[in-house]
């Protein structure tokens, strides 16, 4: 057990930069330093991988992250934990302990946590998806079910030395909650521990996405100014045994850390702040307060947490058709009426050549692609890109979609260029749940000699 932890975010998503990561290895003394790189299709996509090869199915970044910071965080003594397992926590640990040979590390633990895939148990699921719909219906085309673990693989895997732990998929709060248990003693089912729990897992909320508390998603030029995004520190957090929690950064970085850019991301994809579900416990943010006690340092407190609830979620990710899509951009006059004359000629030869598609949208980028029909009272761009795209089920019907738009460049309207055209299969995600007595993890270790 330790009085004092000190935690740093190597990694918010899978493409995430990689040089901040190597800064917080170098030079900011940490004990922990943790890789989030799962989002919703990350696995689904890793699964296809790895049906393709079964040596893969891990994030592709592994091998680079890797190389950048083992080398410093053996010599600093910090542990790494990261899901960049993916579809394969396995074939990860073996690709790390080559990486480690291949730098000549030796004495080194890797630990692999798996044991969330749960596709064999469709019997298990709760009969309805979260959005109503049957779940039985998804199994037929399923890619890949994965469940939500929390702590208890990677606190085993601790328990047996490991220096480096590769998950599966593990809940984002788990991954920094684990090493905060583990070192403070925290104990779950202890109500004497609500506060400290409910403090570990505020922290790891504002960790958990790296850049953007550091202000990364909170820049908005000359509304809220962030000094130096090209050099955006990822953050830190110092927490005590009491659950004092203080979110940093290092000094030379950019970016900041202030009030603001904390309350955003305490909030930040939370429905509801009272009751914020994770495997390991429901969380408690409704009485979080911070105060700046430094520059760059917010300090946290008034969270806690009630007992974990007894399912975990599940993610079913399915295929889901072929996305068909084509672009063209108009410039000058009346570019956006040429566009818009262009995205009504395309979509009535499509409707007139009588192929199902789904979903087709007609989009004029720059207008109101984004936030439909919005834009479209503002004044007229002198330039815009048009996007028509529709998901079909098949990649013959899908490609006819840009080739629709590709006859444009002479059929009209006037001065149309640049069209791009391009097909990819559909992944589709429905979240349900399952009795966590369904679920169940496997760590194993292995030694770099």
């Amino acid at each position: 057990m330790t009085d004092h932890l000190t935690i740093g975010t190597g990694a918010g998503f899978a493409g995430d930069r990689i040089d901040p990561a190597t800064a917080l290895a170098d030079q900011a003394d940490l004990d922990y330093l943790v890789f989030e790189c799962l989002a919703e299709r990350t696995i689904a996509n890793a699964q296809r991988r790895k049906m393709d090869d079964p040596s893969t199915g891990y994030t592709p970044l592994l091998s680079r992250r890797m190389e950048a910071v083992l080398p410093s965080c053996v010599e600093n003594n910090t542990r790494i934990i990261t899901n960049m397992g993916a579809a394969n926590p396995e074939a990860a640990r073996k690709r790390v302990i080559d990486i480690a040979t291949e730098l000549g590390i030796s004495d080194l633990s890797v630990a692999s946590v798996a044991g969330s895939a749960v596709r064999d148990r469709f019997d298990h699921f709760e009969e309805q998806t979260f959005s109503g719909e049957s779940t039985t219906q998804y199994q037929e085309n399923c890619v890949s079910a994965n469940a939500y673990l929390g702590v208890q693989g990677i606190l085993d895997a601790l328990n047996d030395d490991a220096d480096v732990i590769i998950t599966g998929r593990v809940a984002d709060p788990s991954l920094f909650l684990a090493p905060m248990v583990y070192e403070h003693g925290w104990d779950l089912t202890n109500p004497t521990d609500a506060d400290q729990i409910g403090q570990g897992i505020a922290c790891a909320h504002l960790l958990e996405c790296a850049g953007q508390v550091t202000g990364g998603y909170f820049a908005d030029p000359d509304y809220k100014d962030v000094p130096n995004l090209e050099t955006l520190g990822f953050p830190i957090a110092e927490v005590t045994v009491d659950g004092d929690v203080t979110i940093m950064k290092l000094p030379n970085s950019g970016g900041k850390v202030t009030l603001r850019t904390c309350k955003e991301q305490i909030l930040y994809e939370v429905h509801d702040p009272s009751a914020y579900l994770t495997p390991d416990a429901i969380a408690d943010f409704s009485n979080v307060s911070f105060e700046q006690v430094g520059t760059d340092q917010v300090q946290v407190s008034g969270a806690t947490a009630d007992p974990k609830p007894e399912t975990l979620k599940v993610n079913i990710g399915y295929e889901d058709g072929v996305l068909g899509e084509g672009q063209i951009s108009y410039a000058g006059p009346n570019a956006e009426q040429r566009a818009r004359l262009a995205g009504d000629t395309v979509r009535k030869r499509l409707v007139a050549r009588d192929f199902p598609i789904d979903d087709l949208r007609v989009d004029i980028m720059g207008v109101d692609s984004l936030h439909e029909g919005r834009g479209r009272d503002q004044s007229s761009p002198y330039e815009v890109r048009l996007r028509v795209a529709g998901k079909c089920e098949t990649s013959t019907n899908a490609a006819e979609i840009g080739r629709e738009v590709q006859t444009l460049y002479t059929n009209g309207p006037a001065g149309g260029g640049g069209v791009t055209m391009r097909t990819k299969p559909v992944l589709g995600i429905v979240s349900t749940l399952i009795d966590r007595n369904h679920v169940h993890h496997d760590v194993c270790i292995e030694e770099v000699k």
